[in-house]
C-alpha cells in the first residue's frame, strides 16, 4: 500500500462517532465488564473520567506517530484501577481488549492494510510498557506505605501470635515494651510465663477452651512483667485457620488498661472507707436511738420494786402494763437494728419507693439529732413520684447531706435552725433540693466539696468521703446528678434523678 493510502486510513479514525464506536467495543466486552463489576467500579465514572480520554489518546497517537507515548490520562487511569485493587493480569485484559477493538475496527476502513495493524500493535506495546512502569511505581508507593504502617503497628500495638500448644511464635515491639522481655527472650516461651500468679487458673482455662473451639475470646488479663510488676491488658484473641479450617495459631491484640484498673482499685478503697465511716456513724446513731428506750425500760423496771416497797405487793395489772411497755420499747429497739442491718446489705436489687417515703425514712434515721439540736425540718413534696432505685443508697445520700447541714448549723451557732427539703417533677426527672440557713459555703471551697478526702471538719469528725460517695451514688448508680450552690440563706444541694 502507498504511503498516501496509509495516511488516508489513519485519518478515517478522526471521523465523527469513531471514538464512541471504539469505546463501546472496548467497554462492552464481557470480561472487561466482569472485572469492573468485581471491583465495584462505577461504569459511568470510569467511562467519563478515564476510558473516553484513553480512546482519544490512542487515536491521537495513531494519527500522529511523533507523539511521545506518555499521557497523564493513561497514568491517572492506571493509578485509579490500581487503587481499586485491579491486578496486573486484569489490567492486561482491560488494555488488551482496547487494542483488539482498534484492530477489529480496521476492516471497516477503506484501503486499510497490515501496516496499520502493525502501527497499532507497536503503539499498544509501547503503551503497555508505560502502563507497567506506572503500575510498578504505584505498587512501590503502596509497599512503602505498608512498611510504614507495619512499623507503626509494631511500635504501638500490643500483638502476639501463639501456637496451639501455647508457645509464643511472634510478638510486636509494643508487646516487648510493656512486658519487659526482648523478642529473643520471649519467642518460644509459654504464654503462661506472663500470667500473674493471682489471676485465676479457671479464667485462663476458659480462655483456651474458647479459642481452641474456634471462637474469639475477649476479656481482661492480669499479667506480670519481667521484673514482676503487675500490668493489666484487655485482650482479643482470635484463631487463624488454614484452607482446611484447621487452627494454625492464635492472633492476639491487647490494650494496656493498667491505669483503668488502678483507678478502679482506688475507687474500691474509697468505697470501703466510706462504708466504714458510714457504719461508724450508724453505730453512733443506734446508740442515740437506743438511749431513750433504754431509759424508759430502766424506769419501768424500777416501778416494780417501788410498788412492792410502797404497797407490800406487785399488782397484776401494773405487772402486765410494765411488761407491755417494756415489750414495746424492745420491739422499737429491734426494729432499729433491722433498719440499720438492711441499710448495709450488699448488692440489693432496685426497689420501687415513693419519694415522700424515701425522704421520711431518711429523716427518721437522724430524727434524734434534729430534735436534740432544736433543728426545724420542713418537707414539701409537690409530686409524690414513684422511683425505681437503690433505696438504701439514696437514703445514705440524703442522710449525708442533712447531717452536713446539721453540723454546720451547730458549728456556726445559728439561732433559728432550719432545713428545707423540696421535691418536684420536672419533665422526666425528679428534683430534690436540701437547703439550710447556715449562711452557705465559702466560694473558694465550694468547687471542692465533692472531692475525695476534702473536709472542712477536723479529722475526728469528718473523713471527707461523705459527699464524694453521695455524688458517686447519684451519678454512677442512679444515672442522675448532684450539685450544690449558695442560696440567699445557705447551701442548697440539688439532686436530679431519672423517673423512668
Amino acid at each position: 500500500m502507498s504511503k498516501e493510502k496509509l495516511e488516508s486510513s489513519k485519518k478515517h479514525f478522526d471521523k465523527r462517532g469513531v471514538n464512541l464506536e471504539l469505546l463501546k467495543a472496548w467497554i462492552s466486552n464481557e470480561k472487561v465488564l466482569d472485572i469492573l463489576k468485581v471491583h465495584n467500579i462505577n461504569l459511568n465514572i470510569f467511562i467519563k473520567e478515564y476510558a473516553l480520554n484513553i480512546v482519544k489518546y490512542h487515536l491521537n497517537v495513531i494519527n500522529n506517530p511523533k507523539i511521545k507515548i506518555d499521557d497523564k490520562n493513561l497514568k491517572n487511569c492506571v493509578i485509579f484501577l490500581k487503587d481499586n485493587d485491579i491486578s496486573l493480569d486484569e489490567l492486561f485484559i482491560i488494555f488488551n481488549r482496547l487494542k483488539s477493538s482498534l484492530i477489529e475496527y480496521i476492516p471497516s476502513i477503506e484501503n486499510s492494510d497490515l501496516n496499520l495493524i502493525k502501527d497499532i500493535n507497536y503503539i499498544y506495546e509501547e503503551s503497555f510498557l508505560k502502563i507497567l512502569e506506572i503500575y510498578s511505581k504505584s505498587l512501590s508507593k503502596i509497599k512503602k506505605r505498608l512498611v510504614k504502617k507495619n512499623d507503626l503497628v509494631d511500635k504501638y500495638v500490643i500483638m502476639s501470635k501463639v501456637d496451639k500448644e501455647g508457645n509464643i511464635i511472634d510478638v510486636s515491639q509494643a508487646f516487648c515494651d510493656i512486658s519487659g522481655y526482648t523478642k529473643e527472650e520471649i519467642i518460644g516461651k509459654k504464654y503462661l510465663l506472663l500470667k500473674h500468679p493471682s489471676f485465676p487458673n479457671e479464667k485462663m482455662n476458659e480462655l483456651w477452651e474458647t479459642v481452641n473451639s474456634g471462637k474469639i475470646w475477649q476479656g481482661e488479663i492480669k499479667n506480670q512483667k519481667k521484673d514482676g510488676t503487675v500490668y493489666w491488658v484487655e485482650a482479643t484473641i482470635s484463631p487463624v485457620f488454614d484452607e482446611n479450617k484447621e487452627i494454625l495459631y492464635f492472633d492476639s491484640v491487647r490494650q494496656d488498661i493498667s491505669s483503668k484498673k488502678e483507678f478502679e482499685e482506688q475507687q474500691a478503697i474509697l468505697i470501703e472507707q466510706s462504708k466504714s465511716a458510714a457504719m461508724g456513724e450508724m453505730i453512733s446513731m443506734i446508740a442515740h436511738q437506743w438511749r431513750q428506750p433504754l431509759q424508759a425500760v430502766s424506769l419501768l423496771v424500777q416501778k416494780l420494786p417501788l410498788s412492792k416497797l410502797k404497797d407490800g405487793y406487785i399488782d397484776d395489772e401494773l405487772l402486765a402494763q410494765v411488761e407491755k411497755d417494756i415489750t414495746s420499747q424492745l420491739e422499737y429497739m429491734s426494729s432499729t437494728i433491722d433498719n440499720f442491718r438492711d441499710f448495709f446489705l450488699p448488692n440489693k436489687p432496685k426497689e420501687k419507693i415513693l419519694v415522700n417515703e424515701l425522704i421520711s425514712r431518711s429523716i427518721d434515721f437522724i430524727s434524734f439529732m434534729l430534735k436534740n439540736n432544736s433543728i426545724q425540718i420542713e418537707v414539701n413534696t409537690k409530686d409524690d413520684v414513684l422511683l425505681s432505685c437503690y433505696v438504701n443508697e439514696l437514703i445514705q445520700v440524703l442522710i449525708n447531706i442533712i447531717k452536713n447541714a446539721v453540723d454546720i448549723l451547730i458549728e456556726r451557732d445559728i439561732k433559728n435552725r432550719e432545713i428545707k427539703i423540696n421535691s418536684y417533677k420536672e419533665d422526666s426527672s425528679l428534683i430534690i433540693t436540701i437547703e439550710d440557713n447556715a449562711g452557705g459555703i465559702k466560694e473558694e471551697i465550694i468547687d471542692k466539696v465533692f472531692n475525695p478526702y476534702f473536709s472542712t471538719k477536723d479529722k475526728k469528725n469528718g473523713t471527707g468521703l461523705g459527699l464524694y460517695m453521695s455524688k458517686t451514688i447519684v451519678e454512677k448508680q442512679s444515672l442522675g446528678s448532684l450539685s450544690v450552690e449558695n442560696s440567699q440563706i445557705g447551701a442548697k444541694f440539688k439532686i436530679i434523678l431519672p423517673i423512668s
